[in-house]
């Protein structure tokens, strides 16, 4: 999973991004210190890899991992080349969604690009320019399509949809809004990789005082998640200076200091299962002697599919999965245990593969 990190300057992005990933991008009270795309990979935290590689005795966990893109804070005219905004533009296609961070919270010693915080002002300017990114995609590609539409239907088909799509992003609309039921159109919406088609996680960066409620209490916040609401978006709050100390202790030093603070979870957390939950994610495991291991899979996928995430091979010459469910697993003790009171299952192609099966593939090619 590739997540891209976007903002106006001095929201705390690259806060944000340095404390998820240890990375040390600078960051500084002014725009544009961030140049190049600062890229850092993350370990999704997962308790039960651990409890797992205990019971098989495993000689290595692998996680599952995320791959987080920070690029400059965007200005009004980012699209148009301000601040060098395209070319930030160009480095987060790529990703699955786009993290938005947004400022709500207020201190005079952080300049705002824009003199005051006002989060849905913010959000537009962003949307902004992030549907001109886009338009100017589709003018592209419009230009392209155009030499040969006259000559074929299907292309003629496409240079439709993509007027159609470039007046609905005129209106000031982002392109998730737009609206069609051919698959085939569908289809070609996805393949644009376009920025404003790109489910959102909203990231409310609150002061520490606002933390223990979750920015119940914080107006800032409730605009934003009323707003994401609307769109179909997911809202996460969090104080970045706060993550980055989480981020500098250790393990038993993280707990305690979050308890103190009044919280259950770091914004790592949060983040994690708001994205999962936008993008429909769910991850199984595997264990042995070798290896315990997270596979992240889409919420529907069957057994072939899943397989298919470890080697192209087991999808080819899938025979049969045989699944136990983790809890079932750690409460019986083993994995013969766990067979003997009937709880290792024979599945076969049909099978929709649920959020923590442990699965071994039987497979021939």
């Amino acid at each position: 999973m590739k997540l891209g990190i976007v903002g106006l300057p001095n929201v705390g992005k690259s806060t944000l991004f340095n404390s998820l990933t240890k990375a040390g991008a600078e960051s500084a009270n002014y725009p544009f210190c961030t140049i190049d795309p600062n890229v850092g990979v993350v370990a999704v935290p997962d308790e039960r890899l651990d409890k797992l590689a205990a019971l098989y005795d495993s000689e290595k966990i692998t996680p599952a991992v995320i791959e987080f893109v920070d690029i400059a804070g965007l200005v009004k005219g980012a699209s148009k080349g301000e601040g060098l905004g395209n070319q930030f533009l160009s480095n987060i296609r790529e990703v699955d969604a786009i993290v938005h961070v947004v400022r709500c919270f207020e201190d005079t010693n952080v300049i705002h690009v824009d003199g005051s915080v006002d989060p849905m002002r913010d959000i537009e300017t962003i949307n902004f320019e992030l549907i001109l990114s886009d338009i100017e995609i589709l003018e592209r590609r419009i230009a392209k399509t155009s030499k040969g539409a006259r000559n074929d239907k299907a292309l003629a088909k496409e240079l439709a949809l993509l007027e159609r799509i470039k007046a609905h992003l005129e209106e000031g609309r982002l392109a998730k809004s737009f609206e069609t039921s051919d698959e085939d159109e569908l289809a070609l919406l996805t393949s644009y990789n376009l920025l404003t088609y790109k489910p959102v996680i909203f990231a409310a960066n609150v002061s520490e005082d606002d933390l223990a409620d979750d920015g119940a209490s914080n107006e800032n916040v409730k605009k934003v998640r009323e707003f994401a609401t609307q769109e179909g978006f997911e809202v996460f709050v969090i104080s970045a200076q706060i993550e980055q100390e989480i981020s500098e202790l250790d393990e038993e030093d993280k707990t305690m200091f979050l308890e103190e603070l009044g919280l259950s979870e770091s914004g790592l957390d949060k983040l994690i299962k708001a994205s999962y939950r936008l993008l429909g994610l769910i991850s199984y495991l595997t264990s042995g002697k070798q290896e315990t291991r997270a596979w992240t899979i889409k919420n529907g996928t069957k057994a072939p599919g899943a397989a298919g995430k470890i080697h192209s091979d087991f999808e080819r010459g899938f025979i049969r999965a045989e699944v136990v469910n983790y809890q079932d697993l750690l409460d019986c003790g083993s994995y013969s245990a766990a067979k003997d009171k009937g709880l290792v299952r024979l599945e076969g192609k049909e099978y929709v593969v649920k959020d923590g099966d442990v699965i071994l593939f039987r497979f021939n090619v």
